[in-house]
């Protein structure tokens, strides 16, 4: 069996350099892919992240941004995809992000993963004069501007390198699991193993609805194993829900690949086993 293990750097707490570093020694070790995160707060990573009650509060520390980041991995790398979990749809325009997108591609020799979400972390939001809504009101949006995106790809000159995977970070029952149906190559959510199994029984039902193979859509999720994250973190257990796309995290002012080692670990045993 042939899984992917991933290192997503958050971009927060630290300084370029020793960021720049880790995402090299991360290809170097066999990461698969390497993501960033688009915030414009730094954010500390608790349970009450994990379950999304956090919308109003800013945490203070370093931060960069996510667009320019990838291109610094694209130039730096020469394996690894390289992409976001994810950035916020309303962040930028949805033509504009296209034409990153596919820049970045060039940028990479095609190895570019397009990482998209409502958003809804509100500080970003107020401090940036974005127009924050309601979470159902940033999911329609997505809805809507997927398509210009997808659409902007195939205009524009020169096209990407490839056809960009678009990643979709979307959990919600009614219109962000839909959207993953019509639209993700890369389906990512995170949580306890009970939600992960309920949402792959909700994003079963859209794929049948819009006559979706829902196996041509690869599951991804993170891995933040402890008791003040997610206390069943286990990979196996993941790879049993169907997700065979892990990723580890990691943050400044260190960027520890320490999680990124052991999953590394963990994908050889799985793949010389099968």
């Amino acid at each position: 069996m042939s899984v992917t293990v991933s290192l997503q750097l958050a971009p927060q707490f630290g300084d370029m350099a020793p960021m720049r570093d880790a995402w090299m020694e991360a290809e170097a070790l066999g990461a698969d892919r390497l993501y960033t995160c688009d915030h414009f707060h730094a954010m500390v990573i608790t349970k009450e992240v994990m379950h999304g009650a956090h919308a109003d509060v800013p945490q203070s520390g370093k931060n960069f941004e996510a667009t320019t980041i990838q291109a610094a991995m694209a130039a730096t790398t020469t394996r690894a995809e390289i992409g976001c979990i994810v950035h916020g749809n309303s962040y930028r325009n949805p033509n504009l992000m296209a034409d990153i997108a596919r820049t970045i591609d060039h940028i990479s020799g095609g190895r570019f993963i397009l990482g998209m979400g409502s958003g809804y972390l509100k500080p970003d939001y107020v401090e940036y004069g974005y127009e924050y809504g309601t979470t159902a009101s940033r999911l329609r949006d997505l809805a809507r501007d997927v398509p210009i995106i997808k659409a902007r790809l195939e205009k524009l000159n020169p096209k990407p390198v490839r056809k960009i995977p678009l990643l979709l970070a979307c959990a919600g029952d009614k219109i962000g699991l839909r959207i993953v149906a019509e639209h993700a190559d890369i389906w990512h959510a995170y949580g306890s193993q009970d939600f992960l199994q309920q949402k792959v029984g909700v994003l079963e039902e859209h794929c049948e609805a819009v006559g979706r193979d829902i196996e041509d859509i690869e599951f991804a999720t993170h891995y933040l194993p402890g008791p003040e994250l997610t206390p069943d973190a286990d990979p196996d257990a993941y790879l049993k829900l169907g997700f065979k796309h892990i990723n580890a995290v990691c943050f400044g002012p260190d960027w520890d690949l320490g999680l990124l080692r052991e999953l590394l670990q963990w994908k050889k045993r799985v793949e010389q086993s099968t």
